[in-house]
């Protein structure tokens, strides 16, 4: 959204979830902030959120968080919790992020590779994100940098923590954040993304998507199998 807009976030609920609601912000490298909280007799805004710009709505199985005039300091994933006081469920999320005119001007691109990878079961895989300021602006000091893998099946994405290097072209600046890791199994495979903070803004790859290679080994070996067994019998008929 642009600076200034209204925004509204969603979160369905069913009529076994709705006893206890919460919906919560979470800023990369911050503790996790209570937005609002519900109950079947009472709904209301916490901390810093109760103000008039934020307003809680409930509306059959949707709760509603209206955001009016927002601002690069409603940035965040906003995610929400249902059910009951022994079986909560987080039910939804959303990533809000704020891009303005200046922002679009500071030529800041985000790349993501290789798009695909295809791995062996047991081997290491190795992925990168680069930031790319044709501006020659410093990396960052330290950034906060995150990867995620949505594996299918899933409902939520799982989060990776991985460290950073960084490197300079001659014609602009390259800040490269690698993540390396051994695919075990399919519970490593999936699509990956990097999300990198840095000048107050939110930076996502567009995502590598890991497969097992399958070995070829095991199958030559029974054709040659195979192949042997034909030639005995070939030669036993003759």
């Amino acid at each position: 959204v642009k600076p200034g807009d209204n925004f509204t976030l969603t979160c369905p609920v069913s009529g076994d979830e709705s006893g206890l609601f919460y919906w919560y912000k979470k800023i990369f490298g911050y503790m996790i902030e209570t937005v609002a909280v519900a109950t079947l007799y009472k709904m209301s805004l916490q901390g810093q959120f109760d103000n008039p710009r934020f307003n809680l709505i409930k509306s059959g199985g949707m709760y509603f968080l209206n955001i009016q005039n927002v601002s690069h300091e409603d940035e965040g994933t906003y995610l929400c919790q249902s059910g009951a006081a022994y079986a909560m469920t987080f039910t939804n999320g959303t990533v809000l992020t704020v891009k303005d005119h200046e922002n679009q001007q500071k030529s800041v691109l985000m790349e993501q590779i290789p798009k695909t990878e295809s791995v062996p079961m047991g081997y290491q895989m190795s992925l990168q994100c680069s930031l790319l300021s044709k501006n020659k602006a410093q990396c960052p000091g330290d950034p906060d940098v995150y990867w995620f893998r949505a594996g299918s099946g899933e409902s939520h994405p799982s989060i990776l923590y991985t460290y950073n290097r960084s490197s300079d072209e001659q014609e602009q600046r390259s800040c490269v954040y690698s993540l390396s890791k051994t695919v075990r199994d399919s519970s490593d495979t999936g699509t990956y993304y990097c999300a990198v903070v840095t000048c107050g803004q939110i930076l996502f790859g567009e995502g590598t998507k890991v497969e097992i290679k399958q070995d070829l080994w095991p199958f030559v070996i029974v054709l040659g199998a195979l192949l042997s067994c034909s030639v005995v019998v070939n030669l036993y008929l003759l």
